[in-house]
């Protein structure tokens, strides 16, 4: 019970949240020794995937709801049937951030002024002698050395670990929901943005420190559980089980109700008045944001029904 209220919500700054993947690739030190990633628990169902899609509708407004995911294995076959079709007949697509090549550009440099120890600090000179034992004997267990991440912040540190490991057992943001879509997307659909880069940054890096350090630590604990756990999210929202998933995202932001609430439930809130808004112009909307925030309890569905406006599952 522990390791998974440990590693859900650094797992999921990068699995079901944007920015999470973008992030630290900006500063992902080198190679990690991928044997001993890849000889982590590892386990995916290869079939095909029929994930939740829900959708919104007065008599002329349809708004379609989908969770994605940042990063996935090869393995996982999505893109068919009611998503298809409804990415389809939309002509708005709406992420969490505008995913175009100069914006993930701008956000390295954000990275470098957010991210970034200043004034001579070093990550591990925030630490005592127990903190620091464990953050290095993490970073052991996937070959980094731990001078790699002496310039990070802490939340940069914390979301690079997984960074790693996903990338080393197979998941890769190019397989990404957002990525796809933005590939098969007919030419001219409009484009919009719920939030800024600046802003999801800003979600992690005005946290406490002490509270960065203490998320940090938790991943450090064993970072390769980190893939167990990540197969695991991706499973059950590929079966397309989102009341699982919820109960996952729930117990993990246990450990860090303030980062849940900045992270999700603010957020939740935030969406579903843009689309009570968006109900009042007539079109057809596709809504691609991270698959954390349409499950479990304040999820933008809640949010809307409190609104008196009605959720229909659509697969």
């Amino acid at each position: 019970m522990k390791l998974q209220s440990i590693f859900t919500a650094s797992v999921a700054a990068i699995a079901l949240f944007a920015g999470g993947p973008a992030i630290a690739q900006q500063s992902t030190p080198a190679p990690v020794e991928e044997e001993k990633v890849l000889a982590a628990d590892k386990e995916m169902d290869e079939s095909a995937g029929s994930p939740a899609l829900w959708k919104v509708a007065d008599e002329d407004t349809t708004i379609y709801l989908f969770g994605t995911v940042h990063m996935l294995p090869d393995d996982v076959e999505w893109y068919t049937g009611a998503i298809k079709d409804a990415l389809a007949s939309s002509g708005t697509l709406v992420t969490e951030i505008d995913m175009n090549p100069e914006k993930a550009q701008a956000m390295g440099q954000l990275v470098a002024t957010k991210g970034m120890l200043t004034d001579g600090q070093t990550l591990r000179g925030l630490m005592d002698e127990e903190q620091l034992a464990v953050f290095e004997a993490g970073l052991a267990k996937i070959g980094v050395p731990a001078a790699a991440f002496d310039t990070m912040e802490p939340w940069l540190a914390s979301i690079a670990m997984v960074q790693i490991v996903s990338q080393a057992s197979g998941f890769d943001e190019s397989k990404g929901v957002e990525t796809v879509l933005e590939s098969v997307v007919s030419e001219g659909t409009k484009r919009v943005a719920l939030e800024t880069v600046e802003f999801q940054i800003s979600v992690f890096d005005e946290l406490p420190i002490e509270q960065q350090i203490l998320f940090m630590l938790e991943t450090a604990e064993d970072p390769l559980a980190a893939i167990t756990m990540l197969n695991e999210l991706v499973s059950v929202w590929a079966a397309g089980e989102p009341e699982k998933l919820g109960a996952m995202m729930n117990e993990g932001f246990m450990a860090h109700p303030n980062l849940g609430e900045r992270l999700l439930y603010q957020r939740n809130e935030n969406w579903a008045e843009w689309i009570d808004t968006r109900l009042d112009e007539p079109g057809t909307v596709f809504i691609a944001v991270g698959a954390g925030h349409l499950a479990g309890e304040r999820s933008v569905q809640d949010y809307l029904a409190t609104r008196d406006i009605e959720t229909t599952r659509v697969q």
